[in-house]
């Protein structure tokens, strides 16, 4: 078994026909639209490609419990970082039903746990950008003032990946879908 690596991760993506309210805030705000579709991570670095087929099953495993559910997206919030600087992501909803899939998905690849070492753990999020210091607040109640919630229906995880630069889009390996 290989180390993980940032080349990889276990998302939720959105279905296609929701992405454009998302990606018309994120090509302006952010720096990662080219890299990364519209997701919630679930874990991220994640074990190396060559591995998905040997996980398929365990995450399979894992996912058979889970039912599809309506994701909802209605509020922007932030990750602060240093000098005043943020990440601005959309709260998804049931934020306890991702942090219980969070949790199955971990337990198959324990090794896994990058998301869970922030000081409140796992944190369901969509990210669409990042804001300087005195900006990120005003941004955060202008994107919330002309926000209309998106819903979308989770069908699985996908297992993404992408090469090194220049050609290092993420892409899906496959997905997994809920109650196998």
């Amino acid at each position: 078994m290989a180390d993980k690596t940032y080349t990889t991760a276990a998302v939720i993506i959105p279905p296609e026909e929701v992405w454009e309210p998302i990606q018309s805030i994120r090509q302006v705000h952010d720096r990662a639209v080219r890299r990364w579709m519209p997701h919630v991570t679930l874990l991220y670095p994640f074990r190396p490609r060559e591995e998905f087929a040997a996980l398929a099953a365990p995450l399979e495993g894992a996912c058979r419990t889970i039912r599809p559910f309506e994701i909802e997206l209605a509020e922007f919030r932030c990750f602060r970082r240093g000098r005043g600087n943020g990440t601005m992501w959309l709260a998804p909803e049931p934020a306890e039903a991702l942090r219980g899939m969070h949790e199955a998905l971990w337990k198959v690849v324990p090794d896994c746990d990058d998301v869970r070492r922030f000081a409140n753990g796992y944190t369901p999020h969509l990210s669409v950008g990042q804001a300087a210091g005195t900006k990120l607040k005003e941004l955060l109640d202008e994107l919330q003032a002309g926000w209309t919630p998106l819903r979308f229906r989770a069908e699985g995880v996908s297992l993404i990946w992408r090469s090194d630069p220049p050609d290092d889009v993420f892409r899906v390996d496959r997905t997994i879908v809920f109650g196998g």
